[in-house]
């Protein structure tokens, strides 16, 4: 087998506690013009892994400190597409099936073949530009047929777009996992537009912003006759998705009630219009949304934990915008480009001061409160450059001195009906804030003492980024 050059190819992370064993692997890989990374255990091979990202992890599964089977869940929640090779003794065979269980792509028995090796090696190198070209297949496929732009370059939001085509791949169920404003519905048109569903059609439904009792006949829909009013049949939401997606937000304020026809329908692809008697039959990929923990939604009975589980298969949860400081200058940029074109205006530069107050900020409404402010900022704006005052992000949780008056932290510019807005929302916020805290979190209570429907009390929260805190 004649060496042939890797240029700038990812190195092999070889991780082996015998030094002899671990040269000879060494050699052997370098003289085919691989780059190898060598670990003697699992500390220094997750230290490797985070520092060097290997294109390919070859390990021994029994390592004096750690274990090959902690290298290999290091590497897979690194990058789940990362091949895994991993070695063991010809009596422990059983070990490496169980590591293949957990993600490992192949296994190789002791004493190592050096040959054997190679061939595994240059077979796990070509199913990773495989499924390397497949994703920028489908990138470019979905470009072209116009899916949502993901913006950001944090680590973070990188692993969320690495699961994102590792789903897209799959007719799977996802659960989509985030603080209100992270974009969850963008992230799941975007699957959606990567899936081969592409062509069918993408259906959403706010599970939250429906009426109870309207609830079920917008999800299945409901026979002529059914009901005062159903003058004609009319067909629900997975009925309209079939062969396509169907996005579920706010999956975890269902009803306890609708949550066993939701379960019937997910397993057996099957159900009934209300009034209706015959089973319909679709084909649909579900994606589902929530701001909620749903696990403690489980343990207060307030969710079914048999339904969590079934949407849970494939968990995503995208990151906060406060954890990903270095993308909040990048998304306001795209947001000025875009709203700018929308108004008829030149482009606008954000000032200096502008940028300092949006760094400061911790964006409790996160990209959505982002999206808000900057369109806001873009129609007061009247010269080309956005400065702090624009933004009107004056409400931070910073003390006033206790000598200066608190009318002196209140941003009151722009027209009375303006100021007027802006002083009421951020009263409402706050006297919001302080029944939930004093209400210990219960949002039927703090609703309760705040005399405000239920429905119109989480709209509020919603709107003021507190869902996720509450």
């Amino acid at each position: 087998m004649s060496p042939r050059p890797r240029g700038a190819a990812p190195p092999i992370l070889l991780v082996e506690d015998k030094d002899s064993l671990r040269t000879m692997l060494r050699l052997a890989l370098e003289a085919q013009g691989h780059s190898v990374i060598e670990a003697r255990d699992q500390p220094e091979a997750v230290a490797a892994l985070e520092s060097t990202r290997p294109g390919i992890v070859l390990s021994d599964l029994r390592l004096p400190n750690g274990d090959g089977f902690g290298v290999l869940r290091a590497a897979k929640e690194l990058d789940p597409e990362m091949p895994v090779i991993v070695m063991t003794a010809f009596g422990s065979i059983q070990d490496a099936v169980s590591a293949m269980r957990e993600g490992a792509l192949d296994f190789l028995a002791k004493p190592v073949d050096p040959d054997h090796l190679l061939l595994m090696v240059e077979r796990a190198l070509a199913q990773r530009r495989l499924a390397t070209e497949n994703i920028l297949l489908r990138e470019e496929l979905a470009a072209r047929r116009g899916a949502p732009q993901i913006i950001g370059e944090d680590p973070g939001l990188h692993q969320v777009t690495v699961a994102l085509q590792r789903a897209a791949g799959t007719d799977t169920t996802v659960l989509l996992e985030g603080e209100s404003g992270t974009g969850k519905e963008l992230f799941a048109r975007a699957l959606h537009m990567l899936s081969q569903r592409a062509d069918g059609p993408f259906v959403a439904i706010n599970c939250a912003a429906i009426p109870e009792n309207l609830l079920e006949t917008e999800l299945f829909g409901y026979e002529k006759g059914a009901f005062t009013g159903a003058a004609n049949r009319k067909p629900g939401k997975f009925e309209l998705a079939h062969r396509g997606t169907l996005f579920l937000d706010e999956i975890g304020e269902l009803p306890l009630a609708l949550q066993a026809k939701i379960l019937r329908a997910l397993e057996a692809k099957r159900f009934e219009r209300v009034g209706g008697t015959v089973q319909l039959q679709v084909d649909v990929r579900v994606v589902a949304a929530t701001n909620r923990n749903l696990k403690a939604a489980v343990a207060a009975r307030q969710f079914r934990e048999d339904l969590f589980f079934r949407l849970s298969v494939f968990p995503i949860t995208i990151p906060p915008l406060r954890d990903r400081p270095d993308d909040i200058g990048m998304l306001a940029s795209h947001f000025i480009e875009r709203f700018s074109r929308d108004q008829n205006k030149k482009p606008m530069m954000l000032a200096p001061s502008a940028i300092e107050a949006m760094a400061a900020y911790p964006w409790p409404g996160n990209v959505r409160e982002l999206q808000n402010c900057i369109e806001r900022a873009v129609i007061l704006t009247e010269g080309d450059t956005i400065h702090a005052r624009h933004l009107n992000l004056s409400f931070k949780d910073a003390a006033p001195a206790v000598d200066e008056s608190p009318w002196s932290q209140i941003d009151l510019s722009g027209t009375l009906a303006v100021a007027t807005q802006r002083v009421v929302a951020e009263v409402e916020r706050r006297k919001i804030e302080q029944a939930l805290k004093d209400a210990g979190g219960n949002r039927a209570r703090a609703a309760d003492v705040l005399q405000v429907g239920f429905k119109a009390f989480t709209a509020k929260l919603r709107e003021y980024g507190l869902d996720a805190t509450s």
